[in-house]
């Protein structure tokens, strides 16, 4: 188990209270997660991206410690609410400036940001990244049993029955961390720390909740009819699991359309969670590409 004397933090933003776990001294860089994971996922890299950054590792509304508001999801739980929490962290820590690393659900949140706040932005570095180029290919014949889940999410009583017990939670976890990362035993070690983290009351809906809040643009984006956008000049660097499994590598062919700056490298032996596979290499990679900025 971990014994690291993690700084947790709460702020009162956009009308709720926001969890953060914040480490180190130097240039502030924020660490913004996926689905299923909270700030825990970067655990293994806090501490030595700490000794270059101030790091910044929040819950996203819904998740972890951070409040989820008992609203409707496209009402509380919409890429607009997110946004504005972040904008608002940013605010209250009186950060005028970040490096975002961001994966899955966050890097959706980062480049989203990137576009509206470019002037707040010192780089941008993605895990695997949801973006509108990949369009229908997510529902292709051969990727249809792969995205299953983002379906059984937005069902009304797919939190309360993945909830029912802890060994369903287990259950549930164990199998999609198993099955999303290169290395099905990776998650072993801390399975429990997910398990107790989702089993808190409201975190399976308040993750859950994210799929029904995106789900309009989600298919926008598959049937070709999502607005464009314009390109983003930050300079970014992507780093792709080669190994994933639904979120697959091969996507990131039109990334050079979204972003004009752009460094890109696929990641042998690595899955959906390269952060957290990868860590020595991911810490490399992040320090590399801040530092070269």
């Amino acid at each position: 188990m971990d014994k690291t004397d993690w700084q947790h933090e709460f702020a009162d933003v956009n009308g709720i209270s926001l969890h953060y776990v914040r480490q180190g001294h130097g240039r502030p860089l924020v660490l913004l997660h996926g689905w299923p994971e909270f700030w825990y996922t970067w655990h293994k890299i806090i501490p030595g991206l700490s000794t270059a950054f101030d790091v910044i590792a929040p819950d996203l509304r819904g998740f972890g410690q951070s409040e989820k508001p008992d609203a409707p999801a496209d009402k509380a739980y919409t890429l607009d609410c997110h946004l504005t929490d972040f904008v608002c962290l940013l605010d209250a820590l009186g950060l005028e400036k970040v490096g975002i690393v961001s994966h899955d659900i966050g890097a959706t949140i980062a480049h989203s940001f990137a576009r509206q706040f470019p002037d707040r932005v010192d780089g941008l570095f993605f895990f695997n990244i949801p973006y509108a180029g990949i369009g229908a290919r997510q529902i292709a014949p051969e990727n249809f049993n792969e995205i299953w889940y983002q379906g059984f999410h937005q069902q009304k009583w797919a939190a309360e029955l993945i909830g029912s017990s802890r060994e369903t939670v287990r259950i549930y976890l164990k199998n999609l961390l198993a099955h999303w990362a290169q290395d099905p035993n990776v998650f072993d070690d801390d399975l429990e720390v997910w398990v107790d983290n989702f089993l808190q009351p409201g975190n399976l809906q308040g993750g859950f909740n994210w799929y029904a809040a995106f789900h309009p643009l989600r298919l926008a984006m598959m049937k070709g009819e999502a607005p464009p956008v314009p390109s983003i000049d930050t300079p970014t660097c992507v780093r792709w699991g080669a190994d994933e499994p639904f979120l697959k590598v091969e996507y990131a062919d039109k990334l050079d359309e979204y972003f004009s700056n752009l460094d890109f490298k696929p990641v042998p032996n690595a899955g959906h969670f390269v952060h957290y596979q990868r860590p020595s290499y991911s810490e490399q990679e992040i320090k590399h590409f801040f530092g070269s900025l």
